[in-house]
């Protein structure tokens, strides 16, 4: 039977492997949206926004389900102001224009209230938070990064991030599905009839 310090081993090596895949996940999750909101592929943005924001849902979800991840430090050093986010956030709405805002309730779980919000500022706090997160990583605190990133996974961009995605595979949705009924009927002759 393993003793307590082998857990213990165990264990930090565990969040600290966790941590260097979150941190991994989030550079990816920033570049890439960083790199949508410049306007770099502009026929993909909706496809590399429903990936992206899929993908660190998956990050989000495994930090939901370890324990709570606690730092040994009862309080979050200063490490600067966060990083201006207003571009990435200006930039996504330009791409995403005319299809930015959605009807969005203020928490499904306890109120009916109807609020409206907004796919470029959803990924703009998703990517705040994770950049966040980045700074504790890259200073070489992984347990006061991964605690950041469980704890406003929790409270703030998880929801955030689950959001963007329904509005953005609803947005796909009715791109591919709500085509012209004679579109369609040329097509499917098209293709029977060579």
């Amino acid at each position: 039977m393993p003793d307590a310090t082998t857990l213990d081993t165990t264990a930090a090596a565990d969040l600290a492997a966790l941590a260097d895949l979150t941190a991994e996940e989030a550079r990816v999750f920033v570049t890439t949206m960083t790199q949508v909101a410049a306007g770099e592929a502009p026929e993909s943005s909706l496809s590399l926004a429903l990936l992206a924001l899929s993908q660190i849902l998956v990050t989000g979800a495994r930090l939901g389900a370890v324990e709570d991840v606690i730092p040994a430090e009862r309080f979050e050093p200063d490490d600067g102001p966060d990083a201006d986010l207003s571009g990435l956030r200006g930039g996504l709405a330009n791409v995403f224009e005319g299809l930015d805002e959605y009807a969005d309730l203020v928490d499904p779980v306890t109120s009916a209230e109807v609020t409206t919000g907004a796919i470029s500022n959803d990924i703009a706090i998703v990517a705040a938070a994770l950049d966040h997160g980045l700074r504790h990583y890259t200073a070489g605190k992984r347990i006061e990064a991964l605690w950041w990133w469980q704890f406003s996974y929790l409270s703030d961009w998880g929801e955030r991030a689950a959001m963007g995605l329904r509005v953005l595979q609803g947005l796909l949705a009715h791109i591919r599905l709500d085509a012209d009924d004679d579109l369609v009927a040329e097509a499917e002759f098209d293709a029977l009839h060579p």
